[in-house]
């Protein structure tokens, strides 16, 4: 049994009609058996935060701080309890809030010293690095330095929703921003991954202009979703939709094509109001379809588990019941 679950997981994972891909019902992730609720503007994302095997959940909050909620369950079925703030200099880690963003974390390896280092985008538009200090299993950050390019603070006007990706396939991570307007600022790395250095902007392309997410503030995610070896982009934006960009050119120089809103039980995503959806791609429940956690402007963190298409299902069974007979 265990070589089958092993290799329907490697005929899924590289069989590009399983990225047809559908979430299933919305869910509102809680702790302490109550909906977690930051106050407003949450930014959620998933990782093992203290190096125990289980996934934890980090939030970024109106006020500028950074929440921790320890899984106290399992990889398979997740559960939380209270909350810490994460702490650089000796306090409460914070960066400067501004209208709809206080803080936009995501745990990163800057300087490839395999300690946890945490990359904050701020409501001003600036972007900070912590860097990690101490034990790698009970993360503590130093005083946050601002991001640069060209040796001058990086800002992208308002509402910084960063994230380090390699966005031209050259195998160093890069710098990738959203922002209020609806843009993703690109900052190549042309250091080293243990030295990041950022000299120019440019800008990610839609075709042959520069690309504006409907409705402005873009948060971007880069990831291979349609599992056709190209990374793509999945962005939230004002409305609390979840929009996929298609890379239609090559690995190192990613162009895009027309949105398709992604779903929920083949409903497009929109969170109600102006909820400034801020998304993460996970593994919420360790199996084998990528899941999201999208924050909002109530606070709540809203979780869609992946389903794939009812067709998938079909192509799913008969594959494990191809690959069974072989194995017996």
């Amino acid at each position: 049994m265990k070589k089958l679950i092993i290799l329907l997981s490697i005929i899924f994972c590289t069989c590009p009609l399983f990225a047809l891909m559908d979430f299933g019902p919305e869910e509102i992730v809680q702790a302490n058996s109550s909906d977690i609720d930051v106050g407003s503007y949450s930014v959620p994302s998933f990782f093992d935060w203290n190096n125990d095997g289980r996934k934890d959940l980090i939030i970024g909050e109106s006020s500028g701080k950074v929440r921790v909620f320890l899984n106290n369950g399992t990889t398979v079925v997740p559960a939380f309890n209270n909350y810490f703030f994460a702490q650089a200099a000796g306090s409460d880690l914070q960066v400067a809030p501004s209208g709809c963003l206080g803080s936009f974390p995501r745990v990163v390896y800057w300087d490839d010293d395999s300690k946890k280092d945490l990359l904050v985008g701020s409501g001003t538009g600036t972007i900070s690095i912590f860097l990690g200090i101490g034990e790698d299993n009970n993360p503590v950050f130093a005083a946050g330095t601002f991001v640069q390019a060209n040796s001058s603070d990086i800002s992208v006007g308002y509402r910084a929703t960063s994230i380090f990706e390699d966005w031209n396939n050259d195998g160093k991570k890069d710098l990738i921003v959203g922002a209020f307007d609806g843009k993703i600022h690109i900052f190549i790395n042309e250091g080293m991954n243990s030295t990041p250095d950022f000299q120019t902007e440019s800008f990610a392309n839609l075709g042959s202009s520069v690309l504006t997410v409907s409705s402005g503030r873009s948060s971007p995610i880069f990831y291979d979703f349609d599992r056709d070896g190209k990374k793509d982009l999945i962005t939230g934006n004002t409305d609390g939709q979840l929009l996929f960009y298609k890379n239609t050119n090559t690995v190192e120089n990613t162009v895009l094509s027309n949105y398709v809103a992604l779903t929920s039980l083949g409903i497009p995503i929109h969170l109600p109001g102006s909820p400034r959806s801020r998304p993460s791609f996970c593994d919420w429940n360790n199996n084998v379809f990528v899941d999201v956690l999208i924050g909002a402007a109530d606070g709540k963190v809203y979780l869609y588990r992946g389903i794939p298409e009812p067709s998938m299902f079909i192509i799913f069974l008969l594959l494990f019941a191809f690959v069974q007979k072989k194995i017996n």
